[in-house]
């Protein structure tokens, strides 16, 4: 488990956002990503490369969570994590 310095549950962020299960289910995963792989990620990689990265989407290109009400696709799963690295602010 990545240990988060500060504590933040970036899982409820941002804050006023109307979310249902999946869309907190997705920003767990991304809070519980270590620092050091999310350095490594970039932003002009094709779905692809991005799923190859992540190493945990499925064959119909959707991303493996359990327990979800919808399914994560590349486009969704980009636009999340590209949130969540603006609000986790990496050193």
């Amino acid at each position: 488990m990545t240990e988060i310095k500060d504590k933040v549950e970036y899982e409820h962020l941002p804050k006023g956002k109307v979310m249902d299960e999946t869309d907190y289910a997705i920003r767990y995963y991304f809070t519980e990503m270590a620092d050091e792989k999310l350095k490594e990620y970039d932003p002009n990689w094709d779905d692809d490369q991005l799923m190859a990265w992540d190493d945990n989407f499925r064959s119909d290109g959707n991303l493996m969570l359990v327990c979800t009400e919808r399914d994560i696709d590349a486009a969704e799963y980009r636009k999340v994590l590209e949130e969540h690295l603006q609000f986790r602010k990496l050193d």
